[in-house]
């Protein structure tokens, strides 16, 4: 499919510049796009579909003029372009043009409110009573929306065609909140709450700046900054001084993106309030919830239908302001449960509205009306998993069974929790399914033919061309054969026709690698078929086990030492690089993948009591403690092919 997009993109100041930036990595991955910054060069025949996005300001002119001239799918942020036709007319002193789409989109009873008040009198346009829509609609093929808040308001404006609600994409930041502390001059117990973006009126900032004078009575640690363009119509400096509040509230002004982040990561309470609001979403919003920000919005709008569990919400009446000081009280006195509404804000979002999710609903959508099947309104939000069939037999008695020497067996019962974690993750196979394992020491290797899989396979570290036969009896007599193919996984081409294989699991192998990581991933893609999956597991560097050895002095890894030559044996490959859960993240999306799972757990069946100081201290400091268990579990789906063989963060 052939998608022309139009949209503003950064440097623009724009939300939906940074939105479709981001929308634009993953749809690619999906569709053949050209991106148009302007009508120049655009010619309808050579695309499928053109996708607009629309909001409600200046930097839309070109998308909502294209979209006029050559209809095709609108992506409406908002459900008011008010201010951008007036943009249109106005701002070029075209009033009789403005009057005109006045009157188009209402009436002949709006043409003369607006040519008898706000024409003379050179007033504001009437934003809330003039949603200035219809134009755009009667030349849409179909919309996008973001909530059923801006759904209900096209077809009020008597849109017939199909409509498709996709969750706003949700980022998820890296960003470090004590560095930004320690740039504020904030320490890491002191309640800092935000307020982000264009600081207008109608952010309730007057509001909220009242509701925290309230809150410093109770807790005078408390502190608050603003990041944002401030308004002209609000005077921002002149109403903290009558606050009284220049000692707790610092204004930042505008930032670019990265700075704007790091600041958000570093409160413990966003304030994204709205009211009025024209079911508009916030890019500002969804990053917050990323970052597992405890966030209070306006009960109103799209917010509304946000799930009660991952943000609290204000009214918009005279009880406003008594809420937001209740719910901030509420949230400075338990920090605990700010963390977990953050917590199941971030999970919500990574779910919900993860970008490879919102990119998949774009392509099936435009492709369903260039298909011209596309009807009626579709609810695109994620359904929720269908629950994972039963699993064949593999318990710990099955795979302790395969281990014969003492040697062995000490080594399987040391790790059986590993294993078995591992065989829970590994999907099931059929008939038709072959799944390789890569470095098989034939510990788990039997029990992935218990996974239904048609052909079980192994290789290992060894003179590339060579093929083991190995053979391995059970202590009940089973039997179980299987070729091991030898090659070097960081150098040679691995010995398997492209998509040959339904799954690949590479557990404990990543980290001894010397020099080319991505030279494995790379192979593990070209081998897997469309959609296979890749099982990996490796140590974390990252765990609290490793993070009290580094605060007591000594080296944070897994497995340091080196290993004692054997005269006349073979080496075993030492730990070279272990990582951190959110390198392997980064190390499966690198390698064209889309990460299913990611979760740490025991490599050994011992619990590690003494550890818990290290989570009060990252507690204490609001770092997270999550995915801090010694081992790594990963699964990832292959999506298409790598997207950076030579990734900045590994290799130099």
């Amino acid at each position: 499919m052939r998608i022309a997009f139009f949209s503003p993109l950064p440097p623009a100041k724009s939300g939906i510049a940074d939105y479709s930036a981001t929308l634009l990595e993953e749809l690619r991955k999906c569709a053949e796009i050209q991106v148009f910054a302007s009508a120049a060069g655009f010619d309808p025949s050579r695309f499928d579909i053109a996708l607009y996005q629309i909001g409600n300001n200046q930097f839309h002119e070109f998308c909502y003029e294209t979209a006029l001239k050559h209809p095709g799918v609108v992506v409406l942020h908002e459900a008011n372009l008010h201010h951008l036709l007036a943009d249109m007319t106005i701002r070029r002193g075209d009033w009789d043009g403005y009057l005109r789409e006045v009157e188009y989109d209402g009436g002949s009873e709006a043409h003369r409110f607006a040519a008898d008040y706000v024409r003379p009198q050179k007033r504001g346009p009437d934003y809330e009573g003039v949603p200035m829509l219809r134009r755009l609609l009667e030349h849409s093929r179909g919309l996008i929306v973001h909530s059923r808040c801006v759904a209900d308001a096209a077809r009020q404006a008597g849109f017939t065609g199909p409509i498709a609600r996709i969750p706003h994409g949700a980022w998820i930041p890296d960003a470090n909140r004590m560095d930004t502390r320690e740039r504020l001059g904030v320490s890491e117990d002191t309640p800092l709450l935000g307020i982000f973006g264009f600081l207008k009126p109608y952010k309730r900032v007057a509001e909220s700046l009242r509701a925290f004078r309230r809150l410093i009575r109770v807790e005078p640690k408390a502190k608050m900054i603003l990041v944002g363009e401030p308004h002209p119509e609000l005077r921002l400096d002149s109403l903290i001084e009558t606050l009284g509040l220049q000692a707790f509230v610092r204004v930042l002004g505008f930032t670019p993106i990265d700075e704007f982040v790091d600041y958000l990561a570093a409160c413990d309470i966003v304030l994204n309030l709205r009211h009025p609001t024209v079911g508009e979403n916030s890019g500002t919003l969804m990053r917050a919830l990323g970052l597992g920000k405890a966030v209070i919005v306006s009960d109103t709008g799209s917010f509304r239908e946000f799930p009660d569990s991952v943000c609290l919400k204000t009214p918009v009446d005279a009880a406003e302001e008594e809420v937001l000081f209740e719910y901030l009280n509420l949230l400075v006195a338990r920090p605990g449960l700010a963390h977990d509404l953050g917590q199941r804000a971030r999970a919500w979002v990574e779910r919900e509205c993860n970008w490879t999710t919102v990119a998949q609903s774009y392509a099936a959508f435009l492709e369903s009306v260039s298909q011209g099947t596309a009807s009626g309104y579709l609810e695109t939000a994620s359904a929720p998993p269908e629950p994972a069939p039963p699993r064949p037999e593999t318990s710990r008695e099955y795979i302790l069974g395969w281990a014969k020497t003492p040697e062995a067996r000490a080594y399987t019962e040391t790790h059986i929790s590993r294993f078995e974690k591992t065989l829970s993750l590994t999907p099931p196979g059929g008939p038709d399914d072959r799944i390789l394992e890569m470095g098989a020491y034939m510990q788990i290797t039997p029990a992935l033919r218990k996974l239904g899989y048609g052909e079980v396979r192994g290789c290992y570290y060894g003179p590339a061309g060579k093929v083991d036969h190995k053979v391995a009896v059970s202590a009940t007599g089973e039997e179980f054969t299987c070729e091991i193919d030898l090659f070097n996984a960081e150098k040679d081409r691995f010995p398997y026709p492209d998509e040959h294989f339904t799954t690949v699991l590479c557990c404990e192998l990543i980290e001894h690698l010397f020099e080319d990581p991505m030279h494995l991933m790379s192979e593990v893609n070209r081998i897997l078929k469309p959609g296979g999956q890749l099982v990996l597991t490796t140590p974390n560097i990252a765990s609290l086990r490793a993070l009290a050895a580094i605060l007591t002095g000594y080296h944070p890894g897994f497995f340091t030492t080196y290993i004692k030559p054997v005269p006349g044996g073979e080496v075993e490959a030492r730990h070279n690089r272990e990582y951190a859960p959110l390198e392997i993240r980064r190390l499966l999306e690198a390698a064209g993948f889309d990460v299913l799972r990611l979760e740490t757990g025991e490599f050994r069946d011992a619990p590690h009591p003494e550890h818990l100081w290290v989570k009060h201290l990252l507690d204490r400091y609001m770092l997270s403690s999550d995915l801090r268990g010694d081992g790594i579990f990963a699964v990832g789906r292959k999506l298409g092919p790598v997207n950076d063989r030579f990734p900045a963060w590994l290799y130099s």
